[in-house]
């Protein structure tokens, strides 16, 4: 099991001599396969919790483990592996590089994958082309895809290397209301037939409906999970 255990995480921002308190004790456990809605107001700790997870960020205390191992604990290898061959990152400002088509955008994250032949690579883009329904735009730019085309080119790089599991901050924030119900479709399709983790954040009421759980968060505390 690839579970994530959390133990009394903390992070603490230094903002000149005033403490900023993003994190407070957090203790959470997210079973393998979930599709998880972290939730609450801004400032309320959400984007800190999944960049505690994704290694982006460091905790001032506590722990957050996955599968039983101490991701902190990790050499910069093993941190950069773990990056690339466990977790899937989707980002609010979608982040394709603009040089680069819906092909090359969603086969990046696997120049690290040296193991896979060119044929693998092809068919694992092509796959996941077709699954978000983009393969009539796969030489487009980002600049000629709307939002909700740009979202689903971001969730096929996401899943491309295979991840465990996929964190999601704000996933439909710029998208419209009908375009962000079909894109956490399609995160549920996928949670539902590969067993995918998904953990997004979001404080809107429509994404919270979607989720299997909804943890949230308040100053930094679980409120209820």
């Amino acid at each position: 099991m690839n579970g994530i255990t959390i133990s009394k995480l903390c992070k603490d921002y230094h903002l000149g001599k005033t403490v900023v308190r993003a994190l407070k004790s957090v203790d959470l456990d997210i079973k393998s396969g979930s599709f998880v809605c972290v939730a609450g107001p801004s400032g309320s700790g959400k984007t800190t919790l999944l960049n505690m997870i994704g290694l982006i960020d460091s905790p001032t205390g506590g722990t957050v483990q996955v599968a039983g191992e101490d991701i902190q604990a990790l050499s910069e290898a093993l941190r950069t592996r773990y990056r690339n061959r466990t977790l899937g990152f989707i980002f609010q400002s979608f982040n394709l590089l603009p040089v680069l088509d819906v092909y090359e955008n969603i086969r990046l994250p696997l120049i690290l994958h040296r193991e896979l032949s060119k044929e693998e690579k092809h068919e694992r883009v092509m796959e996941l082309v077709s699954a978000v329904g983009l393969t009539d735009h796969l030489r487009h730019k980002p600049f000629e895809l709307s939002g909700g085309q740009r979202q689903r080119v971001a969730i096929a790089r996401a899943l491309v290397t295979h991840p465990l599991i996929v964190l999601a901050d704000e996933p439909t924030a710029n998208l419209d209301s009908v375009t962000g119900d079909e894109v956490l479709q399609l995160m549920e399709s996928i949670n539902k037939t590969r067993g995918t983790t998904f953990i997004f954040s979001s404080h809107d009421p429509g994404v919270m409906r979607r989720a299997a759980r909804v943890i949230r968060l308040h100053d930094g505390q679980v409120e209820a999970a």
